[in-house]
């Protein structure tokens, strides 16, 4: 009986932190990171703060990508004012500096290993209520 007690206050522990973070707050702790964490060694960027946002956790699945906007959050809100595109997304409208994390190799299983790249481009957001929700990706300045 003690095992069942300990296993509903778990689950309800577990399921009390979901629905504490907002999906614009989820959204800021995965994608930004103003002004950048510079005390990071540049190769060990990705690694390093997906582990300390927790977007990759021990027992997870590595997120084949995750981008980190470096770029002030009201800026990003600010997003959600522009005109969506016809697919409904909302794009900054100057670009913003980025690193862009991906996956390095096959294996989807921690330790994850990224390539981090450093970009300055448009980002698209997805909105809910005015506030950006998604980070739908990014695309360079028109040339």
């Amino acid at each position: 009986m003690a095992g069942w007690a300990l296993c509903l206050a778990l689950v309800l522990a577990a399921l009390a932190g979901a629905v504490g973070e907002s999906r614009y707050e989820k959204f800021l702790r995965q994608h930004v990171d103003h002004p950048r964490t510079s005390a990071l060694a540049a190769h060990r960027y990705c690694e390093t703060m997906l582990a300390r946002r927790r977007v990759t956790a021990p027992g997870r699945p590595c997120k084949p990508s995750n981008t980190f906007v470096h770029a002030p959050a009201e800026e990003l809100l600010a997003t959600c004012m522009q005109m969506p595109d016809a697919a409904g997304f909302h794009s900054t409208p100057r670009p913003m500096g980025l690193t862009a994390c991906r996956l390095r190799g096959g294996d989807t299983r921690p330790p994850c290993a990224y390539r981090p790249r450093q970009l300055q481009h448009h980002v698209r957001v997805s909105c809910l209520d005015g506030l950006p929700v998604h980070l739908a990706g990014t695309h360079p300045p028109l040339q």
